[in-house]
């Protein structure tokens, strides 16, 4: 993952805006994103990335952080079973979470809930949240 928004340069105690990398991290964009929810369970490993192109940390190194950051448990991040999760806590997950699209965060959440349902853009984010809920 690229973190565009997130410098690993040294901390320079003249200038206060540059805080530690690991404070910026907690606030990247990333963590805020829909889509990304998906990126960060699904796969066994996830490398995060400076802007300028360095190593961060992957997913088990940066995981107090992460868990942290997202409220979700170690147990999901390390590749627990989903349906161990009840639908709310998963919910909870994305709650913070934001799409560009009015239906993108209940399109986003389908592999969360292991859902397939049909994608109809124009519906609006109540009628697609609806949907969603009936297929879970």
């Amino acid at each position: 993952v690229y973190l565009s928004d997130v410098s690993r340069l040294p901390f320079d105690s003249a200038d206060e805006s540059n805080e530690p990398w690991e404070s910026v991290f907690r606030k990247s964009r990333w963590f805020t994103r829909g889509w990304t929810l998906q990126e960060l369970i699904a796969p066994a490993s996830v490398e995060f990335f400076s802007k300028e192109g360095e190593l961060l940390g992957n997913k088990a190194s940066l995981e107090r952080h992460i868990c942290g950051i997202t409220g979700i448990p170690v147990k999901a991040l390390r590749g627990g079973s989903l349906p161990d999760f009840s639908v709310t806590e998963r919910m909870l997950w994305a709650a913070s979470r934001e799409t560009t699209g009015k239906e993108g965060m209940a399109y986003s959440l389908l592999g969360i809930f292991d859902v397939n349902m049909p994608l109809i853009y124009g519906e609006g984010r109540e009628k697609a949240l609806k949907r969603l809920k009936e297929e879970i």
